[in-house]
């Protein structure tokens, strides 16, 4: 077991097991996006880093077909940054909230040795969608096209350039994709550690297997911080939901079907 799965383990809340907490008629999520771990500021300009620390934590959301209300937001702030670049983060931020139509209501500043960002959302819905229902013989697809996130991950490692629209530096969310499809789809989550590792958590919630239909590479599977969808869903929708796919222009592959088994990916865990 990793750290991050024992630690929740040792969590005895009733709360915890989707992307985030339903409690009474409001959804509590929250992501950390930190310097070192997730980004070196050497990659992207401020604005690009306040962005994407902002739309991690809103795909937490639109994976559970929710509306955002209200963020909470705990910076850490090196000592040499300046006012000019403390007003570039939060005009960033500030952006995507009005781009998304919640508001930031407070938070906290420290000052530390890297930046780093703690993003609470607090967020409704009508009809949540969660990680289980998951039942044998439904089909498990994912959206998107996967595997660039991580390309483009390792050209930075190597000091290489990426393109400005990459994946990596602006994820795209599916919110109303998920917003459309709901009512067809039993269970759903983003994909933030890869199609093997966030599938297998899947099939875990669940406590069932799948039988693979497609076959899918380790440049796919193991890929991060894609922040496209892993549905689950009954084989008799596939054709509403491939039409929805379809008007949306969103590529969707087919690749398992549930079964009564212990077949599992090989996954790299990425929380060390």
């Amino acid at each position: 077991m990793n750290r991050e799965d024992y630690l929740i383990d040792r969590l005895s809340s009733k709360y915890i097991g989707d992307d985030g907490a339903i409690i009474g008629d409001k959804i509590y999520s929250m992501d950390a996006f930190f310097e070192g771990v997730h980004f070196k500021r050497e990659w992207f300009s401020l604005s690009q880093i306040a962005r994407k620390a902002m739309l991690v934590n809103l795909s937490d959301v639109v994976a559970m077909n929710a509306k955002p209300l209200y963020a909470l937001i705990t910076l850490s702030l090196p000592e040499d940054i300046t006012i000019d670049e403390i007003a570039e983060i939060t005009s960033s931020m500030e952006s995507v909230a009005k781009e998304f139509n919640f508001e930031i209501v407070g938070g906290d500043t420290i000052v530390g040795e890297r930046l780093d960002f703690s993003i609470t959302i607090i967020s409704t819905s009508n009809n949540p969608l969660t990680r289980r229902g998951l039942k044998e013989n439904d089909l498990l697809a994912y959206t998107g096209v996967l595997g660039s996130s991580r390309r483009d991950l390792n050209r930075l490692l190597l000091n290489q350039k990426i393109d400005k629209n990459s994946r990596f530096i602006e994820p795209i969310l599916r919110g109303d994709f998920i917003a459309e499809v709901r009512e067809y789809i039993s269970v759903g989550m983003d994909i933030s550690d890869g199609l093997y590792c966030d599938t297998n958590k899947l099939l875990d919630y669940n406590k069932v297997g799948f039988e693979p239909l497609i076959e899918i590479s380790d440049e796919v599977g193991r890929s991060g911080e894609e922040y496209e969808m892993l549905i689950g869903f009954n084989s008799k929708n596939l054709s509403h939901i491939q039409n929805i796919a379809n008007s949306f222009n969103l590529p969707l592959t087919i690749f398992g079907r549930v079964k009564s088994n212990s077949y599992r990916f090989n996954c790299i865990n990425h929380h060390r």
